[in-house]
């Protein structure tokens, strides 16, 4: 049998999309780094509605993938879909660089500003362009793979830690030029990194073997109302733009959305789970579990962003640093630590000991609420009237790291894992949608840091951190108690390459020994 062209133990094209999601990555956590400052520094929006604001951004970053990862399991294909998803992120991006009128202390003058649209329609573009992107790349990865192929779980290893290459470099050269020299500049070097990333991803197209490729080629030149049926596909994500520019606007509106549509979600893959033979059936539902458990973690975990970008900036003693450049620092910790993680849980699972995926999350729940606690205490220990000391910033987001290891790689992967092949994307999508949810819960609890008059205080931004840090570590705590029950759900030991069973990719991924997997107990 021949092999696959290789580099380093893994498919080229592996490597092709390492470099194309580094750099979108690095658009996207440069903007997140700046945007709660652009929102109260330059449009002068209140603490909580500012966050308020970027939690329902982030939301629909995030709930936009169930569109594009629909579109393409059934028509487009996930590579047609990622560079659709590229080419309005670039535009998006580039569109931040716009600023308006300078100069303007009166907040009603200033968002009265037209210019205020353009900054809406660029928010917008980046929403649906991550939809059509986030999704189908993550899938992609697991496409080079069969599903009994044990280095798959390393190769989203090696795909997470480009995610977090571009997140750390991002973070730190986008948030210094917009923090110090202006917004412009700062957004501006976003756009050119999604423009590389967009390159990376074309001229690598033929590293990917064929694989993404649309389910019915001929589908799509079909000429419906007098035009290819492709182009009416690009049409849907150019009027779902249209509808985040609208959306975003009105905060409201997204929470109502969030709800309807995920009862509507769940309904669905419900109604598909129960058409599947029993084993696939109980993986359905313990992907729901799992997926049910991305709001609480998420909520918490992107505060970073949000409230913890605005503490950082108000009431720590950074020696001068800017607030932003401490965004890198969740990044820089992955890459530090995504190996050393990978290779404890090869080390336990040799020993018949790994954590199943369900206990992961657990533990990662259980280390995010310990961030909050640990930099509640670190933050009262010098007390009310002096600067929270740099150093509990630097524990915040070890702790947050650790357990962000112990979810969002391992999720990934279990996802596509566990997933029916021919609802591979909608099954990531809405391991994206629940992170959504996620996201708009962070935007509510950052608004809470804010108090009645909009304004963050310190000491009720610490009595927020504290409620939210203990509830989560008590949820952790019934989790993992459940997780043996989940464990068995998932079935592992019967997943195959079999082709009425496959999963996604058409048996490109999944292992016998993957995460979570006791392969050595199941053997015996």
């Amino acid at each position: 049998m021949s092999r696959k062209p290789e580099f380093a133990g893994h498919p080229r094209g592996l490597y092709m999309l390492f470099f194309a999601e580094m750099w979108e990555r690095f658009s996207y956590y440069g903007m997140r780094a700046i945007l709660i400052f652009y929102l109260t520094q330059h449009w002068l929006f209140s603490d909580g509605k500012a966050n308020l604001i970027y939690g329902g951004y982030t939301a629909l970053v995030y709930i936009t993938p169930v569109l594009g990862g629909y579109l393409a399991d059934r028509y487009l294909g996930q590579r047609k879909a990622v560079l659709f998803g590229g080419v309005l992120l670039a535009f998006g991006h580039l569109f931040m660089a716009f600023e308006g009128m300078e100069g303007v202390t009166d907040a009603a003058v200033k968002q009265a500003d037209p210019a205020i649209n353009v900054f809406w329609l660029a928010l917008a573009l980046i929403i649906v362009g991550s939809g059509f992107l986030k999704a189908n790349i993550s899938v992609m990865v697991g496409q080079l793979y069969r599903m009994t192929d044990i280095r798959r779980d390393s190769a989203y290893t090696i795909f997470y830690i480009g995610i977090n290459l571009g997140g750390a470099a991002g973070s730190i050269l986008v948030g210094y030029l917009g923090q110090t020299i202006g917004w412009a500049f700062g957004f501006g070097l976003a756009g050119i990194g999604m423009v590389a990333g967009l390159l990376v991803f074309v001229v690598g197209k033929g590293l990917l073997g064929g694989k993404g490729e649309a389910p019915d080629p001929a589908a799509l030149k079909r000429r419906v109302a007098g035009m290819p049926f492709e182009w009416l596909l690009y049409g849907t994500g150019l009027l779902a733009t249209l509808v985040m520019w609208g959306l975003i606007q009105y905060q409201d509106v997204i929470q109502s959305l969030l709800i309807v549509s995920g009862i509507g979600l769940l309904g669905y893959v419900l109604f598909e789970a129960f058409k599947l033979e029993t084993h696939a059936r109980h993986r359905m539902f313990a992907i729901l579990f799992l997926i049910a458990l991305n709001p609480i973690f998420w909520g918490l975990f992107e505060q970073a962003g949000g409230s913890f970008n605005l503490y950082t900036d108000r009431f720590v003693d950074r020696g001068g640093v800017p607030a932003a450049l401490f965004q890198s620092i969740n990044s820089i910790y992955i890459i530090l630590l995504g190996a050393i993680f990978a290779g404890i849980w090869a080390f336990l699972a040799k020993r018949g000991r790994e954590p199943s995926a369900p206990a992961k999350f657990a533990l990662a729940l259980m280390q995010v609420g310990l961030a909050f606690l640990a930099f509640v205490w670190g933050a009262n220990s010098v007390g009310p009237e002096v600067a929270t000391p740099v150093a509990f910033v630097f524990l915040f987001y070890f702790f947050q790291t650790t357990g962000e290891l112990c979810l969002s790689p391992v999720g990934l992967s279990a996802m596509n894992r566990l997933a029916p092949k021919h609802l591979a994307s909608l099954i990531m999508g809405a391991w994206f949608y629940m992170t959504a949810v996620g996201n708009f819960v962070a935007g509510k609890i950052g608004e809470a840091t804010g108090g009645h008059d909009g304004e963050m205080t310190k000491e009720g931004t610490l009595a927020v951190y504290s409620t939210i840090g203990w509830w989560t570590i008590g949820i952790g705590v019934v989790v993992l108690l459940l997780s043996p029950f989940v464990k068995r759900l998932m079935h592992l030991d019967t997943l195959s390459d079999d082709v009425d069973h496959s999963l996604a990719g058409q048996a490109a991924i999944g292992e016998p020994k993957a995460a979570g997997v006791d392969v050595w107990k199941e053997q015996r």
